[in-house]
Order: structure tokens, then sequence, then C-alpha cells
């Protein structure tokens, strides 16, 4: 199956965080590609992936960076597609990383979750490119009603729990 998300990390140091965003679209059956380019060190290739990605047939990118966090933004400067960034802890909690990609100059565009966020950022493309595809729009609506499912069985349990106690 073609890609239709692009995962993109500065290094593979990344993986840990960005591998959640991989996992939730795994299990929603939503193809995508992981790729590590760095704006600072490859930024050539950078360029060349965010000008080929839409006619490659990827629909949204998600770029996740730490420290000065440039990634989400050099994507966007050279593509129509959404991108959106994911800020990676590092030297100041991801405080620095989150400030370089909400901070985006007017044109350009990038949606961000928060510190760390790449199961989010999966969930948010998956919104977006919902808005076109019914079949992932199906996908979408029944995983997030799986969330309140989760809820009142954890309820149940904690009810169960109070239960027990009181007789003790």
């Amino acid at each position: 199956m073609k890609p239709l998300v692009s995962i993109i990390m500065g290094s593979t140091s990344d993986l840990p965080v960005m591998e959640k965003a991989c996992k939730w679209l795994e299990q929603q059956g939503i193809p995508f590609e992981v790729n590590a380019l760095s704006a600072h060190r490859t930024p050539d290739a950078v360029e060349t992936f965010a000008k080929e990605a839409k006619g490659r047939g990827i629909k949204v990118i998600i770029a996740g960076a730490g420290m000065a966090a440039a990634l989400p933004g050099v994507i966007a400067a050279s593509t129509p597609l959404p991108v959106i960034g994911v800020p990676i802890k590092g030297m100041l909690d991801g405080l620095d990383a989150m400030l370089s990609i909400i901070q985006m100059p007017p044109g350009i565009p990038v949606a961000t979750v928060g510190v760390n966020g790449a199961q989010n950022a999966a969930i948010l493309a998956a919104e977006m490119m919902a808005l076109g595809d019914e079949a992932i729009a199906r996908k979408v609506d029944a995983w997030k009603a799986s969330l309140g499912e989760k809820i009142e069985k954890a309820n149940r349990e904690l009810g169960e729990l109070k239960e027990y106690r009181f007789r003790c």
C-alpha cells in the first residue's frame, strides 16, 4: 500500500518518541513511511523530500525534532501538504523545541502537538485525512469511541475496589 502519512525525525535518537505515531497508524491500518532527515545535516535531502511528498501520494507529514526543531518548518516551507510538528523533549524539557515549532512566520503554518505527543500527531493526521476519506473517518470514530469505553471500564473497576475496601 502506498503511504498516506510520512513520519520524519531529525535523527534515529527520536525514534522512541516517534514510534508512538507509527504504532497508532499501524493499529488503524493507515499506511505510512518513516525516515530520518535532518534540517541541519541533510538540508538538500529534506527539501527534496518535501517537494516530492505530494507527488508520491503523501497526504500529511508528521515531523519530530528536538532542540532547535527546525525540521517541521523547513518541510512546511517546501510543501503544500499539512505538516504536524512534534516537539521532542531535550535540553529544556522540550520547551525549546516547542517554541521553535510554533513560532512560524505567516504563510508557513505548522500544526503542533504537545511535547513528545507523537500519538496525538498520528490521530490529528488521521482526522485531517478523514475529511475526505470515509474509511479513515470510520476508524477514527471507532477509536475515539473506544476511549470512553476504557474510562467507563476503569471507573467500574474503581467502584469494585471501593466496595472491597469498605468490606475489609
